[in-house]
């Protein structure tokens, strides 16, 4: 038998194959670059919409075919829907509201979730399905009751109506909770603990680094959904003390609505999101990848 007939078994040449095969980078073909592009546009097409349908005029956003290219009013509507709607005074109460509603969500969301996910107490699985079960009761049923008891301790028409019932999430806390039950290591927390430390030096050192990737997904999401609130604020609030969705209301009032300005509102409404996004998507991206590496 001559070398050359000498041959590796199967098993080993797929394993050599798979190992040198591990270290390539992998590049994206024509499809997927296609289909990308096209996901892209069909997402920004209702915000280009938007853009087209603010810098027309109502006449001709009445007219068929619709326009599907830019006009020249957009700065004139977009003066007007500020000026209408006192987007002043409600871009500031939004940012108020939203801020401190990110802030006590993430922060109470990973408190709790790292206590239902690492801590040993009483009752820790029926408070969890407890928690998870007002996920399915309906907001509305909570409408009328809530305006009852903030209008007793005389809040109405006041910011910390519409901060104070959203400040827990059941959601955040059971998004914090399913995260932290594998990004933490138990042995981790134990290894603090010996080493003295106390508990808030165990929540500040060791849960919320491992916690970051997940609050800075659960941040972008309530911000962008205390931001877009309306039901609860357009009950609670007036329109001298609105936020972005309550003030945008005020825009479709009158005989004949003005398209053109309602859609510059909204506009106005949406910028603020796109610019907390090119601020801080790098970072969120970036937490999302740290902790799929982490996984």
């Amino acid at each position: 038998m001559t070398t050359t007939d000498v041959t590796l078994p199967r098993g080993p040449q797929r394993q050599r194959r798979r190992v040198m095969g591990a270290g390539k980078q992998l590049h994206a073909g024509p499809v997927t670059y296609t289909a990308l592009v096209l996901f892209a546009l069909v997402s920004l097409a209702p915000l280009v919409w938007t853009a087209v349908a603010a810098s027309r005029t109502n006449t001709r956003l009445a007219q068929t075919p619709p326009p599907l290219w830019f006009g020249g009013n957009l700065f004139k509507n977009l003066g007007t829907a500020w000026d209408q709607a006192g987007m002043g005074t409600a871009m500031l109460n939004s940012i108020v509201v939203a801020s401190t509603i990110t802030a006590g969500t993430v922060l109470f969301s990973t408190l709790a979730g790292f206590a239902f996910a690492k801590l040993r107490f009483r009752f820790s699985s029926l408070l969890l399905l407890l928690t998870i079960g007002t996920m399915m009761v309906p907001p509305q049923l909570a409408v009328v009751p809530l305006y009852l008891w903030m209008t007793d301790l005389g809040w109405a028409n006041h910011l910390q109506t519409v901060i104070l019932p959203t400040l827990v999430s059941a959601f955040g806390t059971f998004f914090m909770r399913q995260y932290l039950v594998q990004a933490l290591p138990t042995e981790l927390i134990e290894a603090a603990r010996m080493d003295g430390a106390s508990s808030l030096r165990v929540v500040w050192h060791v849960v919320f680094p491992a916690a970051r990737p997940a609050m800075a997904v659960l941040g972008l999401l309530t911000f962008v959904m205390a931001w877009n609130d309306f039901l609860w604020p357009i009950i609670a609030l007036n329109s001298q003390n609105p936020t972005v969705q309550v003030a945008l209301n005020e825009l479709g009032t009158g005989y004949i609505p003005d398209d053109s300005v309602i859609m510059a509102g909204a506009l106005l409404g949406t910028l603020p999101l796109l610019v907390a996004f090119l601020l801080f998507g790098k970072q969120i991206v970036g937490g999302i990848m740290q902790g799929a590496v982490k996984g």
